[in-house]
């Protein structure tokens, strides 16, 4: 089976559907948190509620008779900060209990091993690496996850590298070049364009010159070298 996505359908997930045992109280709970109301409807024994956390493409429904009736609670559905600080610190102004900061022992959701939960930041302040959690009324698990710079590869959309002119691109190689060049000096012997790309889609995508050499240290660290271990 292929995994070129290229001449795929598109697909994106759109909404997740969980049950609750009062439909009031926990519309009133994600409504606090300041997500956006888009659908309250109810008929007969059915009613559909929809709301979207801010600035997301996703959503969640519940209500009744809009899952089956032996539907449990929904575990580590996942919510993307790129401040993790900021958002608990949001949550709990708005009445939510909050766990503390913590990472996984052995990796982002890996709960195989035991005590997987262990406090604190990740150690090496690693994008996708640090977390919070909290439950709604109902016990439906949240987690948030701070994903501060993507890996190249995990954006659908790269219209905006199509944008740049010659003349553009020339200068961002060159400027590339003199921020890779300390890396090179410090480094052991590498493969300049692993370097480079995660740098230019950095940049192109609107990081600063140090956010975007911050990414291409993380993305050799984590990918490059990690493969190569």
């Amino acid at each position: 089976m292929s995994s070129n996505h290229v001449n795929s359908p598109n697909m994106k997930l759109e909404v997740v559907v969980f049950s609750v045992s009062d439909v009031d109280r926990t519309k009133a709970f994600y409504e606090n948190l300041g997500w956006r109301l888009d659908i309250d409807i109810a008929a007969g024994d059915y009613r559909n509620v929809h709301l979207t956390p801010p600035n997301s493409e996703a959503s969640i429904i519940f209500g009744k008779g809009v899952t089956p009736n032996n539907s449990s609670s929904a575990q580590n559905l996942v919510l993307a900060v790129d401040d993790l600080d900021a958002a608990r610190k949001d949550l709990i102004d708005r009445g939510v209990n909050v766990s503390e900061i913590f990472h996984y022992a052995g990796g982002p959701f890996n709960n195989a091993v035991e005590n997987p939960r262990i406090s604190g930041r990740d150690p090496q302040g690693r994008s996708y690496f640090s977390f919070a959690s909290f439950e709604d009324p109902d016990g439906n698990l949240w987690l948030l996850q701070e994903i501060t710079t993507r890996l190249p590869g995990r954006l659908w959309d790269s219209t905006p590298s199509q944008n740049v002119d010659v003349a553009t691109l020339a200068t961002l190689l060159r400027e590339t070049a003199e921020h890779h060049d300390p890396y090179e000096k410090t480094h052991a012997k590498h493969n300049w364009w692993d370097w480079y790309a995660p740098y230019l889609s950095a940049r192109q995508k609107g990081s600063s010159s140090e956010e975007a050499a911050a990414a291409a240290d993380r993305y050799m660290e984590e990918v490059v070298y990690a493969l190569s271990r």
